[in-house]
């Protein structure tokens, strides 16, 4: 019943607060669906069919959002500042595209989130109907920053702008301090900011703020860098969940290319009530490396309701590989 949701949401809430301290993960917190797509909880996942080919973990489902039906495993481009370039949405609907991804990063520094939420929010914005999923604006805030020696693919080929110094200005326990290179003035971004712009852009589904290191930090390094992702997600779903706005929340999978880190991760994420799993960070320096680390990562995140996404990975033998493996989108 919604009595007992809400006493349940309660007690996840007072969890996530503590987690959101600590960067530990509390007991395991579950808050079970209505059972159906509503109004008040339009987000949920079925699984169809997992592959018994050995080897494959590939499974089919469909995830349910207040703007339709995404069947999985499905593609999804990658519509930085709200369009797809070179791609009308009527040619993405005739190539099947379902979900649609959107940067909160460039949307926040232009036009600004308060101009979409006036023209209606972004699918208005985008005139686009289906389903659509934003990040956090973390990835790009540290792909800006100043060039640095532990920089690996991810963050190597991202365009420096700003200068030596690049954007970035500061990370802070309480968030990031980057200059806008629109009009180079001051912009800071927290969990919870980061959280209520995706609110006013109104995505179906959304991703807390986490830090995004170079590919060859120290494991000291990473380790805090995980921690600190862990506090900042856990501050984001506590933002979220006071006011949910039909939005569903993926938590973010770190550790780099370390197994540990990895694991703990996972391990941190599923006590939280996160309603799906995303793997970000540095996934190795090839495709075998990527692979072999997924292989890894899958299984800990085991919970055939909550969906599996991909980060960062388009190019056509990736796609392949994360979907036999188990991923989602």
């Amino acid at each position: 019943s919604l009595r007992v949701r809400g006493r349940r949401m309660h007690v996840a809430l007072a969890a996530v607060s503590a987690a959101a301290v600590t960067g530990r993960a509390p007991p395991m917190v579950h808050i079970p669906p209505l059972g159906r797509a509503t109004a008040a909880a339009p987000f949920r996942f079925e699984v169809d069919h997992v592959s018994r080919k050995p080897g494959s973990r590939a499974r089919t489902g469909r995830i349910f959002t207040r703007h339709g039906v995404i069947e999985t495993p499905g593609f999804v481009p990658v519509a930085t500042s709200g369009a797809l370039k070179g791609v009308t949405n009527e040619q993405a609907d005739a190539a099947g595209v379902q979900l649609m991804f959107a940067n909160t990063y460039h949307l926040m520094v232009h036009p600004g989130a308060d101009a979409v939420a006036g023209a209606g929010g972004l699918h208005s914005y985008m005139g686009r109907t289906r389903p659509l999923i934003t990040d956090s604006g973390g990835f790009q805030v540290f792909s800006l920053g100043a060039s640095a020696a532990s920089d690996g693919s991810e963050l190597k080929r991202r365009n420096k702008r700003g200068g030596a110094g690049g954007l970035l200005l500061s990370t802070r326990e309480k968030g990031v301090v980057f200059r806008s290179y629109f009009d180079s003035s001051p912009i800071e971004l927290t969990p919870e900011s980061s959280v209520r712009t995706q609110k006013a852009l109104g995505a179906d589904i959304i991703i807390p703020l986490d830090e995004l290191p170079g590919e060859y930090v120290s494991r000291e390094e990473l380790t805090a860098s995980v921690n600190l992702s862990h506090r900042w997600m856990a501050r984001s779903l506590k933002e979220h969940l006071g006011d949910p706005r039909g939005q569903a929340m993926y938590g973010v999978v770190h550790g780099g290319s370390d197994r540990e880190l990895r694991a703990q991760s996972a391990a941190f994420l599923s006590h939280l009530p996160f309603d799906g799993y995303a793997v970000g960070g540095s996934l190795g320096r090839d495709h075998e490396e990527m692979i072999e680390l997924l292989e890894y990562v899958t299984p800990l995140l085991a919970d055939q309701k909550r969906p599996r996404h991909l980060l960062g990975i388009g190019d056509e033998r990736g796609v392949r590989a994360a979907a036999a493996l188990g991923f989602d989108t």
